[in-house]
């Protein structure tokens, strides 16, 4: 079928990759997948020096010239430091430059999720970054010098971060950073504790508990204004836990739980309740074009699911399943708006199948189109999916 997208689009897509030779992982890759001449085209680049891109987006600092660049956030092979590095269009190529690289000193080096946004209210795009396996959570700040400041904000043993959200959730004007801080991930579905903690850089206010999830945990958090009151607020995806003995029987599903400023981190309300264990990715946008704002959840098995507020933001939410064929241990999702008409698109990886999809609202449900199959029999894992501006694209 034809594409209903434009033939043109200014922005792309980016994918940040692992993919495996059997069990071998290969380097890190990414992948553009940009419109042009009426035809979905792919062109991809490479890192011998790690072995997934956890995200890969489009990073600009109106200091340094308003320039965009492809910022990466990477894990390390075993032994091996992991790297934030700034890529820049130098021909028909990127040039990689690394900005970071630590070893935490615990058993693997993961670069795992950053947010970018001006943080200390000086007019500079400064990184929040989530790390494995040491807890570290850390600032990096254009220093004037055309070099960047790391600053550890938080740091726990054996302690997994999965995610990093930045917004103003009290209203104050100054911006937070929301982080997931867990235990280890524990793939046999036993109990894996873990809460949300905020950190305010530019007031030097350290950890707060913002949400408390006893001995569950989530790997995926949303801090937006959907409700559209002009204050954000901040989702939590809670895991579902598998009933005790039992490798398939649920004792309880995913659970979006919603915090305003102020909730009891022990309550938050549950505005979604989604039949699956797992989520790792939910992405909000406006997909009708109504001014009001809906939230996507990509859930493991189950599907991916359209979540819009009643009158009471607090109460339980509509939920309807957008496409049940649809899946993957990531399941990496974005609503976006790469066409410019004013709705935003879904994109959604479903590894399971080995697909790019695009879904398009047609005034009562989504149309969906394969953008992007991929034929060989690689395993791949698609950590993230980003809009970038197509002159970033490596030809």
């Amino acid at each position: 079928a034809a594409s209903s997208a434009p033939a043109d689009l200014p922005l792309a897509l980016v994918l940040g990759l692992a993919h495996f030779d059997g069990a071998k992982p290969l380097p890190a890759r990414m992948e553009f997948v940009v419109r042009e001449g009426g035809e979905w085209k792919v062109y991809g680049i490479e890192d011998e020096a790690s072995d997934v891109f956890h995200k890969a987006m489009a990073y600009v600092d109106a200091e340094d010239g308003g320039t965009p660049k492809v910022l990466t956030v990477a894990g390390a092979p075993v032994g091996q430091p992991a790297l934030v590095k700034l890529w820049h269009r130098e021909g028909a190529t990127l040039v990689p430059e690394t900005i970071w690289e630590q070893s935490f000193g615990g058993k693997r080096n993961r670069m795992r999720d950053v947010e970018v946004a001006d943080l200390f209210g000086d007019g500079r795009a400064t990184m929040a970054v989530a790390t494995h396996d040491q807890g570290v959570v850390a600032t990096i700040h254009p220093d004037g010098q055309g070099g960047f400041e790391v600053t550890e904000l938080d740091r726990e043993p054996d302690t997994f971060v999965h995610e990093i959200e930045i917004g103003d959730v009290d209203g104050d004007g100054v911006l937070e950073v929301y982080a997931t801080p867990s235990e280890p991930n524990k793939l046999d579905g036993s109990d894996q504790s873990g809460h949300v903690v905020r950190y305010v850089p530019k007031k030097g206010e350290g950890r707060v508990v913002v949400a408390d999830l006893g001995n569950r945990h989530a790997k995926e958090i949303v801090v937006a204004d959907v409700d559209g009151n002009g204050t954000d607020e901040l989702y939590v995806l809670v895991e579902g836990q598998l009933a005790k003995g039992s490798k398939t029987e649920l004792e309880h599903g995913i659970e979006v739980r919603r915090y305003e400023a102020g909730t009891d981190p022990a309550g938050g309300a549950v505005i979604a309740a989604i039949d699956d264990r797992l989520c790792r990715f939910a992405t909000v946008g406006d997909v009708d074009g109504d001014g009001k704002k809906e939230m996507v959840i990509a859930a493991f098995s189950s599907g991916v699911w359209l979540a819009r507020p009643g009158d009471d933001p607090n109460g339980a939410w509509n939920v309807t399943n957008i496409d049940r064929d649809s899946g993957g241990f990531e399941h990496a999702a974005i609503l976006t708006d790469l066409d410019g008409d004013g709705r935003d698109e879904l994109y959604v990886a479903s590894d399971k199948h080995k697909q790019l999809r695009r879904y398009v609202w047609n005034g009562s449900a989504f149309d969906r189109e394969t953008i992007y199959a991929r034929t060989d029999g690689r395993a791949v894992f698609t950590w993230n999916i980003m809009p970038v501006p197509v002159a970033l694209v490596p030809r």
